[in-house]
């Protein structure tokens, strides 16, 4: 498993909460609760890096 920090931000524009990882360029999730955007973002996360990996720079 990954480890990558996540930082949740209230979206107040969009009525509910932005995750996004730092590390990984581009790498967020809305989620209308804290934990519906962690879970989205943990999605995303495993789309960026089997993406990355099978098209490497």
């Amino acid at each position: 498993m990954y480890k990558y920090a996540i930082e949740i931000y209230s979206s107040e524009d969009d009525e509910g909460y932005m995750a996004v990882v730092p590390e990984l360029s581009g790498c967020s999730a809305f989620g209308e609760t804290e934990e519906e955007a962690l879970e989205e973002v943990k999605v995303a996360m495993e789309l960026w890096i089997e993406t990355v990996n099978r098209n490497p720079l």
